[in-house]
């Protein structure tokens, strides 16, 4: 994980530039519909991995209260330029909330924590949320751990993506594939994977 935060501070700026304008809209409308229709309570989410703050400024435009970190310090400065807001910077592992979120956003982001504290990574999570919370995590479609250039992943498809979640407590309310929204990366695929605690 070192190395894969090493990488992030620093390519922060290209990473940030590269991310920003990728339009997640499907993914985050879908997620936002499983969370409470309550208008009289303030719904928050935990954008958990934020990068450059990209749907963290979107969740906050239509009136949702957000909490954002990362573990890449540069990541952070970046984010909190963006939403005018602090970001935290922390990595997964820190995550130490009770019953604190209605929904948490871990878009590509999940994806750098190893199998072998991933489960520990999703108690938090679990913990972290209301009851009837929701998760959301995107992971590149595969199978196993792999580097790719200076990063560490951990892939899933949807068999391992489901049992993850379960594992932890959750609910599986959808686990579908999508393909890379980023132009100069569209054969690559992703598992999405919501869960209601």
């Amino acid at each position: 994980m070192n190395q894969t935060i090493a990488y992030y501070n620093k390519n922060a700026q290209a990473f940030c530039d590269h991310t920003f304008h990728a339009d997640m809209s499907i993914c985050r409308n879908r997620f936002l519909s499983l969370l409470p229709k309550d208008k009289d309570t303030n719904i928050t989410i935990l954008d958990a991995g934020c990068g450059s703050g990209r749907d963290s400024l979107c969740f906050m435009e239509q009136g949702f209260f957000v909490e954002a970190f990362d573990a890449s310090e540069a990541i952070c400065r970046i984010a909190e330029q963006n939403l005018g807001q602090k970001v935290a910077c922390m990595s997964f592992e820190d995550i130490s909330y009770a019953e604190h979120f209605d929904g948490i956003w871990a878009c590509a982001s999940l994806l750098h924590v190893s199998r072998r504290e991933l489960p520990s990574v999703m108690h938090r999570l679990y913990q972290a949320l209301k009851p009837q919370g929701i998760l959301y995590a995107s992971f590149k479609y595969g199978d196993g751990e792999v580097v790719r250039g200076e990063r560490q992943f951990c892939d899933f498809q949807e068999k391992s993506g489901r049992e993850l979640f379960e594992s932890a407590g959750f609910t599986v309310l959808e686990c579908f594939v999508t393909t890379d929204v980023r132009p100069d990366h569209d054969t690559e695929k992703w598992i999405n994977v919501m869960g209601k605690k």
